[in-house]
């Protein structure tokens, strides 16, 4: 069932003519995935569990394998992620922050997904 087109940290899609865009499948996955990682917990007041809290880890020392367990771990507890095969993550630091590659298989058509995240450390844009 299609959604209302909304990318985290942007506003409703709007087409030419003014109508509200929605999104299915694949974008409304990826939409699900990028809300989750980056909602903090008790930022959802319907859910306060809701989320992998990915913000409030910025100014954190970074550890590449926390950050990784934290993601994997929330990929399973969204619907849209195919289980089998396992979505692969790979976080990588450099030196302002890390980067996270995510690749999941979209629960409904089955097609590959590739998100690809950047997590800054606090300060690193200014």
């Amino acid at each position: 069932m299609p959604d209302l087109d909304h990318t985290y940290g942007s506003d409703l899609s709007i087409s030419a003519n003014g109508d509200l865009l929605t999104a299915d499948s694949i974008a409304l996955s990826e939409e699900r995935v990028l809300r989750r990682l980056l909602t903090n917990l008790q930022d959802y007041i319907w859910q306060p569990d809701y989320g992998a809290g990915l913000p409030e880890k910025v100014g954190d020392p970074f550890d590449v394998s926390t950050i990784n367990a934290i993601i994997v771990g929330q990929m399973f507890l969204e619907q849209s992620v195919a289980r089998d095969p396992a979505p692969v993550i790979t976080v990588q630091s450099f030196p302002n922050g890390m980067f996270a590659n995510i690749a999941y298989t979209e629960q409904d058509s089955g097609f590959p997904v590739v998100l690809n995240l950047p997590i800054p450390q606090q300060g690193a844009n200014g």
